[in-house]
Parts: C-alpha cells; structure tokens; sequence
C-alpha cells in the first residue's frame, strides 16, 4: 500500500533524504564562522524566537499602564533578541552568500523569512524607542507594524516538522490537499454568490421600522422607535403592520448605526450570507426580512441557505480533508509511530498445559521488585481489592455529587463542614492503596505503568486537597479526576478511550496545532487592534486570546467582528471584516475538520484486520438462524398430535401419500438405539456428522411392548438403509444446486472428488489470472493450490486451520444452505405435528380461503416487470424509477400511509385554541385513520396471526410501535376529553398520540433501514455519550465545591452587599441592535424594578444538577460566554481558564467524537469500512463509471465548411472562456436590486438585454455546428437552450409591460444563466454532482428528521403552546401551532439559542398563571421541557445531522481521484469519452460491436492496448464484449466496465463474491479464446496444405467436418479480432478440454489429475512467455509481411 501510495512510477533508491522544513543548517560547516551551526546557538536561537514572542505579547498600551515596568522590560528582551538574530543573518550571509554562491541566503525560502522577521524586529525596536521618548503617542495606529512579529513562533515550531520522506513527496501532498481545499471553497464561493445575488433581489434594503407617528425622519432617537425595536412593511398586505400610533418609516442612518449585515448590495449580500452560513444569528436577520417583506420568501431563502450552505457544503470540507488524511496517513505513519495494543503488562508469557487446558503464564510473576509476602500479591492480583477500590471510588463521587449550596444567609463553609471530614477519610483509604501497591511491586515495578504514574499523581495532589487551607481551591481539580479511574472499570470503554486517544501524538499534535494558532493569531489580533481606545477585547494578551477563541467556538463571533468594525474608519472596516472571515473560515472549517479526520484515523481498523473482519462478516451474514423464535418453540413444548385420517378405500387406488418425513425419522435413531454393535454405531454416526444432518428430536411416543425387529434383521441392511438416506439426501442438495462439499459415503480417503474437481478450478484459474496481470508470483500460487487440495480441512466446518480465500466462499454458502434447510425442516415438522401451529388466532385454518382471501389482500402490490420473465434480462421501461417507486410497498401499505399521511396533515391545524375535541371537521380524518387501522390489523392479524405464527404481525418492535400507535388513537377517540388539565393522564395521552407521525417510519422500508443502522451502531455512540457524561460529571463537580453559592449577585450592578440589595431601582429597557442615543433632554428608556439578589438567569452551580445542565448547554457551544463573564466578574479572570478548558475538552473532541462514531457506523452499516483502500477505490470507480455518460458532441462536419468552421469556433477554448466571461458580467448585473423607482434598472435591464442576444447567437451557432439533433442531446445543451428561451421571452414581456413582474422574470432568468457557470468548470461540476447525489441518497434522512421534527413540533404544541413571551420564546418564536413548531425546531436544529427558548419553557408560577386546563395557563413544564429539548438536541443534532455529514463523505470519495491513483482517473474516463464520441457517430450511446476493436486501439495512457504486444489481452476483451449480448450492440458502459476490469489487479481491488465470479467469467473467455486461436491456426495450416497439395481434398474435408471455423483467418490475424459467429458448438466440453490440453501449452489442465506428483506442471510456459511461442511469431512475422500495403 505504501508503495502505492508513494506513485507508481517513482523509485526511491538508497535512504530516503529527511525532508527538513527549516533552513540548511548545517551547510558548509567547515567555513571560518562556524558558530552559526552549532547545537547550542541553534537552541539559543529557539529559546530567542519563544521570548519574542513572549515580548511581543505584553506590548500593548493597557498593559503597560497595568504594569509600568514591562514597557522597559520588553525593550531589553527585544534589543537583546534582535542583536542576536541580526548577528546570527550577518554570519549566514557570510557563509553562504547574499544572491551568489552555492545556496545563496536570499534564495532560500527558510532564510527570506528570517531575514523579514530581522526586519520587523528592529521596526518594532525603533518604534518602542520613539514611544518611551514620547515622540510617538501612547495609542497610536503604527503598532499595526509589530503584527507580523509572532510569525516568529514558526522559527521554533519549524524544528519538529522533519518527515521521513523525500521533500518532492511531501511537497506534492501538500500541494494536492491545497488544491483540493481550493476547489471546495471556489465551491463554497460559488454557492454564496448564488444566495448573495438572490438575497439582493429577493431582500433589497431592510430599513423600514415602527416609528412614533410624530418622528421628524431627520432627527430619528432612541425614544422614537417602538419598545423592542420592530421592522415593518410599507405594503399592507404583507409584513408586519405597526400599532396604532405608530408608522413605518425607512430610516436612512449610516451603517455605523444601523449595523452592517443587510442585502443592500452585492458585497453586504455575501457577508451577511457569510453571517448566516455560520448558523450565527440567521434568525433574526429572517425575522427582519418576514416582518419586511411577504413571508414566503425569507422562509424559503434561509432555510435552503441553511441546508446547502451550512449541512452540505461547508462538510465537504470534513471530506476532503479526511480523505487528504487517509491518503497521508500511511506516509506519516513513522512520524505518528504504529498504534499499539492494551498491554496490562510488559511481563513475558509462556502456554501451560495440564489435564484442564491451556493457559498462559507470567514467568517473572514472582519476581517482584516489592517487599510485600505473597498473600499481598495475591490480595492485589485478586478482583475482589479491584473491585474495593471502584467501589470506594465511587461513593467518593456520589458523596461529592450530594453537595449542594443555598442561599439562606447562612455562611457557605456551613455548607461542606461535614463534607471535609468525608474527603479526608476516602484520601487516606486510596493513600493505603497507593502505598500498598508500590510495597507489592517495588518503585521500579509500580512505575511501568502509565496508570500507576496517574494513581500516584492523584494521591499526592488529594492529599494537598485536604489540607484545610488547600481545601475548596485549584486542588479539587485533582479530587474530581477520581472518577476517571473508573473507566477502567469497563473493558468496553477502556479499549474505546486507548482507541481514541491510544495514539496519542495525532491527537496531542494536532491539539498543540490548534493551540499555536490561537496564540499566534491572538498576537497579531492584538498587536493590529489594540491601539483603539475603551476597546476591551483585544487591550491585552488575555482578552485577545479569549476574543480569539470565542470566533472558534463560534458564539457570538459576528459582534467580535461588528465591534471591532464600529471602531475603524469606513475605508478599513471592510479589511477587518476579510480578516475575521478568513479566520473564522480556517479555524471552523479546517481545523474542527482536522479533529474529526484524526478521530475518524484512529478509529479506522488496519489493512490485514479489515481483511480478517471481512471474512468474519462474511460468516456471519451467512449464518441464518438455525433456531427458531420462542413464540413458535413453544410448541415444541406440547405433546405431538399429529392430524390423522382413515382410508376407507384400498391404498393401490391412490397416488403414493406424502409419508412424515418427522415420523419417519423416529424410526431410524429407533433402530440406533435398538442396535448394541458399538463399530457399526460409530459408523453411521460418523457419517450422518459428515453430512451434516444431525437432529436433536426426543422420540415423541413411549411404547410399552417392543417393537418388532425387522428393521435390524442385519448390520448391512441398515447400513445401506442409512446411506441411501444420506445419499437421497445429498442428491436432492445437488439438485438445489449446492455442489460445493458433499461428502459421498463409502468413499476412503480424505479427498472426495467432488470437492477436488471444484478446488482444482479455482486453482488453475489463479494461476491463468496471475500469469495474465503478472500480480502475484507463481511460487505462491502454488503453495495456494496446495492448500486448496487438502480438502479434508475443508469438510471439517470447525477447522482451526485457515481456510483458502476462493473456497470460504463456497463453505459457507453451504453452510447457510443447511441451515435454512434445518430450520424449514423444524418448521415443517411443528407444521406436521401440531394442528395450531401456523393457524392465526388459533381459530382461523391453515389452508382455508378466507385466510388465503386475506393474504391477497395484504400482500398485493405493483409488479413493474422490470424483468423478462422468459430471459431474466432487464427489460428497457420508461420512467423505471417511478415504477420502482410504486412497487416500493404492498397496496394496503400505501393505503395506509395515505391515510397516516391525512391524518397528520389534519393534526397540523390543530392548536391550543383550536382543538380537536371540539371540531367535528379534525374529527373526521382521526375516525378514519382508526377505522383504517383497524381494518388493517384486522386483515394483517387474519392473513398471518397475530404473535405464535411464522409470519406473525408482531414480531419487532415496529409492529409494537405500530400497535402503541393504534391503541391510544382507539383510546383517544372513545374517551375525546373535554378538560385536560396540565400535567394530567388526558395530557399526557395527547402527547402520545402525536407519535403517530413515526407510523411512517415502520409502513416505508427504507425508513425502517434508517432507523435500523441507526440503532445498531448505538453501542458506539452510547460510549462517546458516557464518556461525555463522565467529561460533564469531573467537570460539574468541580464548578459545585468552587463556585457553588458564589455567582449570586444584585441585579442592580451598583451594589456589591446582598444586606444593600433592597428597595427598587430604575432599570435601563433592551430597545435596539442600533447604536442610536436619546435626543436633548431625553433619557434612555427604563422602568422600576425591584432589587433582588439571585443566581444568573439561566444557570448556577449550587448543586451538581444545574452544574450539568449548565455544562450540558455550553457543550453545544450556547451559553458560555455568560458563563465566561459571570465567573470572571464574580471571581476574578483566572477562573475564566475552567470554561476555556471545558469548552475545548467537550467541543473539540467530545463534540468530534460523535462526529467520527457517527460517521464510522454508518460506512460499518454500509459495508464501506471494512473495504480495503484498493476495495473501496474499485467501489467508487464502479459508482463513477456509472454516472460517467458518451459526452453527446457530435464529430466535426469536415464535409460541409462553413459547418466545419463554426465547429471549430463553438470549440476553441477562447470561445468557451468569452462565454463564461459573459454569464459572469450577466450575473454581476444582479448585484443591486432591481427596483422599479431606482433609475439604474432600465440601464441593467437594457445589458440583460444585450447580453441575452449574445447567449441567442451563441445557441444559433452550437446548433448550426452540431446539428439541432446533436446540439439536443446534451443535457447541459437543453438547459442553456431553455434558459436562452426564458430570456427571449423575458424581453418581450418587459419591453411591453415594464413592471414589478418583469423584472422579477428578469432577475430569474439571470439566476437561471448563473448555473451554467458550474458545467463550464470542471470542479465546480465534480462537486456539483457530490452535493446531487448526497440529496438523493439521504433523501430518506432528510424525510426522517423531518418526521422527527413533526412529531416533537405536535408534541411541543400541546405542552408549550400557550407559554408566555420571555427572552427566547416571543412573537415570531413560538409553538402556538405545529407550523410555528416547526420552524422553531428547525431553529433549534441549527443551535440558534435554544437553551434560552428551553429556559423560558421552564416558567413556574409565580412567574405565570396556573389554570384548570393547559389551553388557559400560561406556565411551562420544567421537567417536561428539559426532557423534550435536551433529547431533540441530541437526536437531530449530534446523530441525524452528522449521517448527512456520512453520506457526503462517502460520495466525495466517488468524485475524489487523483491522476496516481491505480485506478482510472477523471482524465482517463474522459480519454475515453472522446475515443467514444469518434466511434459513436449517430451519438446513440451503443455500437456495433464489430467496433469495439477500433475503440482498442484508438484509447491512449492507462486503458491503451497495444494490439501487437498485447495481442492475446486484445482477443480477451473482443471476445468478452461479444459473449455479453450474444454479438449484439454494446453500450457505452459495457466497454468502459470491461475496461475498468482489465485495468485494475483484480485480486487487491475485488472483494471475494466478485472476485471469484469474474475469475471463471474470465477462465472460460480465456478457454473459448484458446480453442478459436487453435481452430484459426489449423485452418491457416489446412489453406497451406490446400495450396500445396490440392489432391488431399478428402482429407480437408475430413476435418471441416470435425471443426467448423468460427472466424476468416485473415481477418483474425489482420485486424487482431476474434469473432464468434457460430455459437452452436457440437463437441461436448470435456473434449474440447483435452484439445486445449494438446495443442495450447499456456492454459493448465483442469481434470482430477492433479495431485501430489503433478507440480512440475506449474510452471508450464504460457502463451505470454515468448519462449512458449516460437512456432506462432514465425506464423505472425509470416501473414504481417504477406500483409497488403494500407492495412
């Protein structure tokens, strides 16, 4: 794999050179300045780079004013620092030359960049100078230039990136990742321009606002607008309309004020798209526009927004930077180092064996380095001290858990008094433990291990813990970590946690990556910002660094950037606004996608395991259930009566009856029992094991008298008696066409012939293949074939030997043969013997017409024919998906989900306030959905039982559901309650009977395949959640014993006393985003309001629930900056660190897990992960070439010249690059609305206009070139024709109308033109095509989240509908119906603070009115509301949206190839697309095949074949594409499959099924090959002796009739093709074999012959081997030189 992934054309000889990305160091040692290059300036020069940038750091105006003295400090350390690297330049430069010399200094990329760093330090050095003499004011714009300065930190990072790979190597990874990033974001771009010019259009300017109806427009305050602040509509008949005494008004304010997020223009569209993108703040900018404008509009655009931008596109980059991963992975697996297994310890193991078995043994197991007796080892070796441990580990984390804080004025150490002395207690029992273990195994022994080192720290840090004045501070850190141990208390979640973070230097690299950048990118933020006054975010280090990290988290980023923008010149505020963007972009889309590639790598299994779990998989699947369900073996239970009958007629006057096949095996193991020879016993059981028939049934009857004996009259009746048993039995196997391992009684010695006739096939069939791909040696195929021989393995199914690959397949497809048949046979046999068995309900008959009346019904559904009943070959239908689609389920399936589907639609109207109980009109479609179901249980219930039959109803847990669903609509129905009081059982089945939405879920198959994969990787996912939990549960319960009872405050912020927080105070009122001020002589808007001290609104760490609840939001990354700040007010910035660290710890990585388990299931599920990288390679190719299509452009007309020279035209590159140009100025005519009353869109419609012509010629001339014919069957052709059509037809409507209607056709028809923009670009098409088919394939998701989102919508309804308004929850959010639900929830889906719309659901009294029935209180559901959104958040967020995440990964991977890769690339596949377009002239999509040969030889690069070299390889692939139709025409796709069959090694990239099936496909091509190859040969030879000697006319004859010629030689030799023309062969196979045999020395025989003394026939020349051929080349040179000249 390395090899190939290092290019397969490249050598590398001798060591590879160690690619050094730092300068050359080391050069030219022997110079007279040799000081440079010594070990210890090198590492002065490090440390030199680390206390720049410490410098460089601190330099900032506030800082210095906090700590006057580092001013003088920073100058000293910079002076110092920028002598030594000026020195250091000066002597390299001496060294090695300014721009002359060997490597000149300025020439090498390294040392220009230390030179600029020299540069800006002594700028930086000048600069300080000039502030400490005061020439340079304090906060002054110019320390813009120390911002490159902690660029520096590269000078010391540089030293670690050494590879061991050639630099040519890695510079080429790097360049491909590079491309392929830029690809995706041009992409990306693509798609925001889209929306950016649609927002534009459809948006315009939103500035229209409630006003006071006495507001003068120029003087516009803070006291005019309404309280909050509204948009509004000058339409009356959309938007929203203002109150009375208030009027919309457009205000006209600089952006300074209003904000600069809008649609105004072009480039506010993008950034505010940008903003959206980012799922930050969308919704209030789509609230704006639904209160501007007709509603419909804002929905539709953001919520496709939404979808493509922030689910689709932005994940491509997960993709393609995994699969950059992957690719990379295997070259740095040296740097990386091999991931290892759980070693619990390094002693050496010897296997034991005694009476019992084996076992392994520790050999130093008593050489202890400890003190300690024996009994102490034993003691520590013994799971009883393990499990003490745990134990009292945990009561340490509960005890810990109960501790809570009130705030009742009692003082807080009141609080933990008693929970001291507990601490102290548990502290010294793990001390014991600790010392214990270290005087058992000694300080050398107890520090192998890694855990130990940690158990140790602990110890020491809790028992500083305790020490009273340590207690309750930093230390507690070291308590909490106690509960990390008990993940060792599951072997599950252990092996999980190595798997994850085992491999530890990725993970730590890529964390101290991150924590670089953010250092890096803090200093230069810092360095560019901080000279803004009363600017607090980036004054200093600390607060940089947290702005800085606040964007990665993207919370609240947009008002970092706003911000900052408010406080720089209008000519700047667009530079800063491309800065944050570029950061933001590279932080959240590259390095989170780093975090999940690394995961996702370690969490991918090795090459050799993937193969091992392959065949283990295979087995599995191929294990069908031998026993059968305990519903149906509970008849087993119950005596045998089998149905009897009596015969009143003589038995000859009828058919042969049927006899018991059950009752008749009684008597066989009867007579077993009866028989006492113990030789004769072994025998027959010897050979019943061998066939595999072994039946476990106890003999149903007891008889009293003994039977007579005349079945044992002797040994030998019985016995044939037996083996004719088993061979009927094998016989009727062989009819079933299972022929793989059927053992023939009787016959002596291990090999049985049947099993060697099928393995020697396969052997000669490797050889043929490795012989013709030159993969595999042929020593090893030998050593193969010799395993293959030794059938005897094969017949014992529980070998411990390895099993030959191509045989597995056949052994366990016998297997699974036997097994069904066992389990038919158990069915038949309760079928036989039990007269209940199989009939439904137990009432109605087996056979009866009724039942099978309701079979019919049930069962019926649309049969397409898609296939030839008579041939079994796919027949051509149109519209073929459709009748897919419709057969998709039974008739009575899609009745029903018709009826589910009305149903729901009824429950959508359903409100608070319009409730079904009391509306006959939503009555209606719940009495028919019941009546429905009800029909359909029945019938279902009557056609196939209800529980104790085969095919019973419920036999899953969605047939449970199903009935779940029924039963409470029933309930419901009957019961229709009038009062439902909240909190009630009426209520609560109302909430229940929302579920029905999931109906859905079990009636659509692909729905239920969802849910089903997506529960069976929840073992995986509940891991990543418990370790999460525990994450949360360290983390909780530090922030209790920290910060419990500490974050209350006053709400008026003048007050710091809780004995002052009394009385009332006015409180400033929330208005506007604006930064609009009173007028003269006004006040800011406030009101009276009571002083009360409390805990921040929405979280607190009194107790260790609220602590995970708090930590529970801010994991998905809502909430913590209030977290953030509270703490820091409260307690100082040092405890800022405990949110920073939680936030990276969850986030980053426990975020990314179930990013990456998610993503891992899913290609489980798939099949995908256990492929091999040449598997999974061969899987997209194949996917590829079926997308691949003839590219549909006609050949040029070189009859007809003015056709041929407007031909010539439409294809010149400049041609194509003039039109994109042009679609490019037309769509930047969008980038200002088109407005009726704006004067400048007459002049861009009048362009639209002219640019519309140009597109009309350009379609003219295509059509004169290719013909209307050629030129329509192109799709890309037909949507350009289309488009062109709209845009005529657009220019008569506006030059006749001129209205609002047509310049919004116009502006349509411009977004139309855009789209082409993506077939003129190869990638943008590529990826085009990865986003289409992500949205087919996950289609089914999408539908099932939207399922999802119903039921939650309905449910949320009826508990929260009448919740009153608070901070999240208002007039646009809410769920006063399921509509509104929805789109909350799709809100919610996207993050938008859904912990604030959670928070206000949770209102109690007295903050709300409680009432008698839910529609009339106002109050929430605390209980309720944490339960429904925590669950919905985790559900659609963390697992539904990371399965698109999966299906875009695994559709990338379609269109991601690389030019090395071994397969084909997107230039080969096009190569062969145009070789396609010169055969195909018609455009048809098929050819003759006779054409196929022109094709051959026509295709360059990889898929050439030269027909003089390759000449048997050339006969193979005709005579492959004759034999596919029967010599009729082939399609495009079949000779490109053909092709990419040829072109691969189909023993790496097949898997077996396939692999098998195309090695007999091509053995038997290579043996038709051979015979007409010979019959060919003899037919020259029989011409040669007709010209000779024309006298033997007889004899020729003679043989004409025993060989009948398929081709004309000359042709054949000629042109190089093989045609059949006379498939009838007479001979029969056998002969032809012996043919081949004599006359063809390459193919090997395929008889029994082979055996032990026939290897000397292995290495038999072929026909490949030119020593093989003497005689045949002389024939060829012969017929080329006979060759007429012109051929």
């Amino acid at each position: 794999m390395k090899n190939m992934m290092l290019g397969r054309k490249q050598s590398l000889k001798g060591e590879p050179i160690l690619a050094d990305y730092g300068p050359e160091e080391a050069f030219n040692e022997s110079a007279d300045i040799e000081w440079v290059n010594k070990r210890w300036v090198r590492r002065l020069m490090r440390f030199c780079a680390l206390i720049s940038l410490a410098s460089v750091s601190c330099n900032t105006p506030k800082t210095f004013e906090k700590i006057p003295p580092l001013q003088y400090l920073t100058f000293s350390f910079d002076l110092i620092v920028t002598l030594l690297f000026t020195a250091e330049m000066i002597a390299k430069m001496h060294i090695r030359g300014i721009l002359r010399g060997e490597v000149p200094y300025l020439k090498d990329h390294w040392c220009q960049f230390d030179a600029s760093m020299v540069f800006f330090l002594w700028v930086s050095v000048i600069l300080q100078i000039f502030e400490i003499v005061c020439i340079v004011p304090r906060f002054s714009y110019l320390s813009i230039l120390r911002a490159p300065r902690p660029l520096i930190m590269i000078r010391f990072l540089r030293v670690f990136l050494k590879f061991s790979m050639p630099k040519s190597r890695i510079n080429q990874i790097f360049k491909r990742s590079s491309q392929q990033i830029y690809n995706v974001t041009l992409f990306f771009l693509f798609f925001m321009s889209l929306y950016g010019l649609l927002g534009v259009q459809f948006f315009g300017e939103l500035k229209n606002h409630c006003v006071l109806n006495t507001t003068d427009p120029k003087v516009i305050t803070i006291n005019s607008l309404a309280i909050p602040d509204t948009f509004c509509s000058l339409d009356p008949n959309s938007g929203y309309q203002c109150p009375t005494g208030m009027k919309c008004m457009k205000l006209e304010l600089s952006r300074y004020i209003m904000g600069f997020n809008g649609f105004d223009e072009f480039v506010t569209s993008f950034f505010t798209v940008y903003q959206a993108a980012s799922q930050e703040g969308w919704v209030f900018i789509m609230y704006r526009a639904i209160d501007s404008l007709p509603g419909w509009r804002a929905a539709l655009y953001f919520s496709t927004m939404i979808f493509f931008l922030a689910w689709l596109v932005k994940n491509v980059f997960i993709a393609v930077i995994t699969e950059t991963f992957n690719e990379i992975r295997v070259q740095f697996q040296q740097m990386w180092g091999v991931r290892g297994h759980i070693q619990n310890n390094s002693a050496s193991q010897i296997l034991t064996g005694d009476d019992k078995g084996w076992k392994l043994i520790t050999l130093d197991e008593n050489k202890h380095g400890g003190l300690a007796p024996e009994f102490c080892h034993v003691i520590l070796r013994s799971p009883h001290f393990r499990l003490l441990v745990m134990g009292v580990i945990l009561a340490n984390g509960i005890v810990t858990a109960t501790m809570h804080f009130e705030h009742n004025e009692m003082p807080r150490t009141h609080f933990y008094e008693q929970y001291y002395y507990i601490e102290v207690a548990f502290t010294v029992f793990l001390n014991l433990e600790t010392i214990f273990k270290i005087w058992c195994l000694g300080w050398r022994g107890y520090f192998k291990h890694s855990i130990h080192k940690f158990e140790l720290l602990l110890a020491v840090g809790t028992t500083l813990h305790v020490i009273p004045s340590f207690y309750m501070s930093g230390f507690t850190y070291f308590q909490v970590l106690r509960i990390v141990r008990l993940i060792k208390a599951s072997p599950l979640l252990e092996d999980f946690v190595y798997k994850i973070f085992g491999p530890g230097k990725k993970l730590g690299s890529l964390i101290i990556f991150t924590m670089c950048l953010l250092i890096i990118s803090s200093s230069i933020s810092m360095q560019l910002f901080c000279f803004m006054c009363d600017f607090t975010k980036f004054e200093s280090f600390t607060e940089a660094f947290m702005s800085m990290f606040q964007i990665l988290t993207q919370e609240a980023w947009v008002e970092v950037m706003d911000e900052t923008m408010l406080r720089t010149r209008p000519t700047l505020a667009p530079l800063v606004a491309v800065y944050f963007i570029l950061y933001h972009l590279f932080v959240t889309l590259i390095v989170l996608s780093l975090f999940v590639a690394v995961i996702l790598d370690n969490l991918e299994l090795d090459e050799d395991i993937k193969k091992l779990k392959q065949l283990k998989f295979r087995e599995q699947s191929a294990e069908i259930k031998e026993t059968l369900p305990f519903r149906l073996r509970i008849f087993e239970k119950f005596p045998d009566s089998p149905q009897m009958t009596t015969l009143h007629k003589v038995p000859s006057d009828f058919n042969l009856p049927k006899v018991r096949e059950s009752f008749m095996r009684q008597f066989v193991y009867e007579m077993e029992d009866d028989d006492n020879s113990e030789g004769a016993l072994k025998k027959i059981s010897e050979e019943i094991f061998d066939s595999k028939i072994v039946y476990r049934k106890q003999k149903p009857v007891k008889i009293l008298n003994d039977l007579p004996k005349v079945r044992t009259v002797s040994t030998k009746l019985r016995k044939s008696a037996i083996s004719h048993i088993i061979n009927d039995s094998n016989n009727q196997r062989l009819m079933l066409g299972d022929s793989s391992m059927i053992p023939v009684p009787g016959s002596k010695g291990p090999l049985k012939p049947q099993g060697t006739v099928s393995s020697m096939k396969f052997g000669s069939r490797s050889i043929r293949r490795s012989v013709r791909s030159g993969s595999i040696k042929l020593k090893q195929t030998y050593e193969h074939l010799m395993e293959n021989g030794d059938i005897g393995a094969m017949n014992r199914v529980s070998s411990s030997r390895a099993r030959p690959h191509d045989l597995d397949i056949k052994l366990l497809q016998a297997k699974r043969q036997q097994a069904e048949m066992r389990r038919n046979q158990r069915e038949e046999d309760l079928r036989e013997n039990h007269p209940f068995f199989d009939t439904p309900l137990f009432v109605v008959p087996r056979e009866s017409k009724f039942r099978k009346c309701c079979q019919l019904i049930v069962y019926a559904r649309y049969d397409a024919r898609l296939k030839d009943p008579l041939t079994g070959k796919e027949r051509k239908v149109q519209y073929k998906s459709l009748h897919n689609f419709l057969g998709l389920v039974t008739y009575l399936d899609w009745v029903m989900i018709t009826m589910t589907t009305l149903s729901c639609i009824s429950m959508m109207f359903e409100t608070p306030n319009y409730r079904v109980m009391e509306n006959v009109t939503l009555q209606i479609a719940e009495y028919g959905f019941v009546i429905f179901m009800s029909l359909e249980l029945a019938l279902k219930i009557l056609a196939d039982g209800l529980f104790f039959t085969p095919k019973a109803y419920i036999k899953d847990v969605a047939s449970v559901l199903d009935v779940f669903i029924y039963l409470v609509s029933l309930v419901f129905l009957c019961w229709m309650p009038r009062n439902v009081p909240p909190n009630s059982g009426a209520q609560l089945l109302m909430i229940l009977r929302c579920v029905r939405p999931l109906r859905i879920f079990t009636l659509v198959p692909h729905m239920r395949k969802v849910v089903y994969e997506l529960c069976r990787g929840f073992k995986e996912i509940l891991l990543v959640s418990t370790l999460l939990i525990l994450l949360m549960f360290v983390f909780a319960s530090y922030g209790v014993q920290l910060y419990g009872g500490r974050l209350a405050r006053c709400n008026d912020p003048t007050i710091s006393k809780r004995e002052d927080c009394v009385g009332v105070f006015m409180r400033r009122v929330f208005v506007t985003k604006m930064k609009l001020k009173p007028g003269d002589n006004e006040s800011y808007p406030s009101m009276l309001v009571p002083r009360v001290w409390a805990n921040p609104r929405r979280f607190n760490f009194d107790n260790i629930g609220d602590a995970m609840l708090a930590l529970f939001e801010v994991l998905s990354f809502k909430g913590w900056l209030d977290v953030r700040d509270v703490l820091i007010k409260a307690l100082g910035p040092v405890h800022a660190v405990y949110i920073h660290i939680y936030i990276f710890l969850g986030c980053m990585i426990g975020l990314t897990l179930f990013v990456g388990v998610v993503i891992a299931n899913y290609s489980e599920n798939k099949g995908t992960a256990l492929l091999t990288v040449d598997q999974r390679r061969w899987c997209d190719l194949k996917k590829r070439l079926k997308i691949a299509q003839p590219l549909h452009l006609p050949p040029r007309p070189d009859g007809k010249k003015f056709r041929a020279f407007i031909y010539d035209i439409t294809q010149n590159i400049k041609f194509k690059r003039f039109v994109a140009v042009m679609v490019l100025i037309n769509s930047s005519l969008l980038g200002v609305s088109w407005n009726k009353e704006e004067e400048h869109t007459e002049m861009l419609a009048t362009i639209g206009t002219i640019l519309t012509l140009l597109f009309v010629i350009e379609v003219v001339m295509k059509n004169i070139a290719f013909t209307p014919r050629g030129y329509l069957q192109s799709r890309r052709n037909r949507y350009d024709l289309l488009v062109t059509v709209l845009g005529v037809m657009w220019i008569f409507i506006h030059s006749t109308f001129k209205n609002d209607l047509s310049y919004f056709i116009g502006f349509m028809v411009v977004v139309l033109r855009f789209f082409t923009i993506t077939g003129k670009h190869a990638t943008l098409k590529m990826l085009m095509l990865t986003v289409g088919v992500s949205v087919c394939k996950s289609f089914f998701i999408i539908f099932g989240m939207f399922l999802l989102v119903f039921f939650y919508a309905l449910a949320g309804t009826i508990i929260f509908g009448t919740v009153k308004y608070g901070e999240g929850i208002g007039r646009r959010a809410n769920f006063e119906s399921p509509v509104t639900g929805v789109a909350m929830l799709f809100r919610i889906v996207t993050g938008e603070d859904w912990n604030k719309i959670m928070h206000d659901c949770m209102v109690q009294p007295p903050y709300c009115t409680p009432a008698d029935n839910y529609w009339e209180t106002d109050c929430g559901n605390f209980t309720g509301s944490l339960v429904y959104f925590c669950t919905f958040y985790v559900i659609i967020t963390y697992i539904v949206l990371n399965l698109l995440v999966a299906i875009i990964m695994e559709n990338f991977s379609l269109f991601y190839s690389n030019e090395e890769d071994a397969l084909l690339s997107y230039a080969d596949i096009r190569n062969f697309q145009n070789t396609w377009n010169v055969v195909d002239i018609h455009q048809r999509g098929v050819i003759p095949v006779r054409r196929v040969k022109f094709i051959l030889r026509l295709l360059k690069g990889r898929l050439e074949v030269d027909p003089q070299k390759d000449r048997l390889l050339f006969k193979h692939m005709c005579y492959e594409l004759e034999r596919l139709h029967n010599g009729e025409d082939v399609t495009f796709h079949d000779v490109i499959n053909m092709l990419s069959y040829r072109s691969v090694d189909i023993r790496k990239a097949l898997q077996l099924e396939e692999l098998l099936a195309r090695e007999e496909f091509e053995y038997i091509i290579e043996e038709e090959v051979a015979k007409q190859t010979i019959r060919t040969w003899l037919e020259g030879c029989l011409k040669k002796i007709r010209s000779v000697n024309k006298q033997h006319n007889s004899l020729i004859a003679g043989l004409r009739a025993t060989n009948e010629p398929l081709c004309v030689p000359d042709q054949v030799e000629e042109k190089k093709e093989v045609v059949a023309e006379n498939d009838n062969e007479t001979e029969s196979k056998e002969n032809e074999n012996s043919k081949v045999r004599n006359k063809k020395p390459s193919s090997l025989p395929r008889s029994d012959s082979i055996g032990s003394n026939s290897g000397r026939k292995y290495l038999a020349p072929t026909l490949s081997d030119p020593a093989a051929r003497p005689d045949k080349e002389r024939l060829m040179s012969k017929k080329k030189n006979t060759r007429p000249p012109g051929k």
